[in-house]
C-alpha cells in the first residue's frame, strides 16, 4: 500500500497569513491545505493524515492550545508547529509540554518556517515508521503460545536452557524446541536480536 504524500495543514483565522504561507510552502514543493478556524480543521480531521500542523495560537472560538488538547484527546499524532503574533513564554511552555515541536512568532522568517515544517514532516515520518514497526512486533508476539511467552521471558533474562527448564518444571530438550519456535515466529536469528525485539515491545524479564 502506497504511503500518502505528507501535507502541511495550516490553521489561521487571518486569510492573508494563510495565503502567504500556502504560497511559500507550495513553492518548495509541499502540499498544503488551509483552514480558517480550529473547529473547521477538527471537523474534517483525519487521524491517518501524514505531515504536520502549522497552527495559530490566538483564534476566535477554539484557540490553538485547545485544538492541540482536542487532538491529544483523540490520539492525534500530527507534529504541531505553533505560529503566533502574540506568543508569550507561558503559552510557549504550555504548548511545548504538550508535545509541540516548535514555536515561531509572526512574522516568521521564511527559511526558518520551511526548515521547521520539513523537520516536523520528517519527525512524523519517523514516528509513523516506529509505530508500524512496534505494531508488527506485537503482531508477531501474539503468535506465541503462553508457554513460549514464559520461555521468552526466561531467555531474555539471560538464563541458560537448563536453568529455564528447572524454573518452568520441564526438561532442557523441550526448552530448546520452544526457543527455536520463538526465534522462527519472531523472525530473529540471534539472542541479541531477540533481546532487542523484546525491549522494543516493552517486555521485561522476570525478577
Amino acid at each position: 500500500m502506497k504511503t500518502p504524500n505528507p501535507k502541511v495543514f495550516v490553521v489561521d483565522d487571518d486569510p492573508a497569513i494563510r495565503k502567504a504561507i500556502s504560497r511559500l510552502l507550495h513553492s518548495t514543493g509541499l502540499g498544503v491545505t488551509t483552514f480558517c478556524s480550529a473547529r473547521e480543521f477538527l471537523d474534517g480531521y483525519d487521524a491517518n493524515a501524514h505531515g504536520c500542523l502549522l497552527l495559530d495560537i490566538e483564534m476566535p472560538g477554539l484557540n490553538g492550545l485547545e485544538l492541540q488538547q482536542a487532538l491529544r484527546d483523540r490520539g492525534g499524532e500530527l507534529p504541531i508547529i505553533f505560529l503566533t503574533g502574540r506568543g508569550d513564554i507561558p503559552k510557549t511552555v504550555q504548548a511545548m509540554k504538550k508535545g509541540a515541536v516548535d514555536f515561531l512568532t509572526k512574522p516568521a522568517d521564511e527559511a526558518d518556517l520551511v526548515r521547521c515544517v520539513r523537520g516536523a514532516i520528517d519527525r512524523d515520518r519517523e514516528n509513523r515508521q516506529d509505530r508500524a514497526e512496534r505494531a508488527e512486533i506485537r503482531r508477531r508476539l501474539d503468535t506465541l503460545t503462553p508457554r513460549e511467552r514464559e520461555v521468552l521471558e526466561q531467555v531474555i533474562s539471560g538464563k541458560l536452557n537448563k536453568q529455564t527448564a528447572a524454573e518452568l518444571g520441564t526438561v532442557e530438550k523441550t526448552i530448546k524446541v520452544h526457543r527455536a519456535r520463538i526465534m522462527e515466529k519472531l523472525g530473529v536469528t540471534s539472542l541479541a536480536e531477540l533481546v532487542r525485539l523484546a525491549e522494543r515491545a516493552g517486555i521485561r524479564s522476570p525478577l
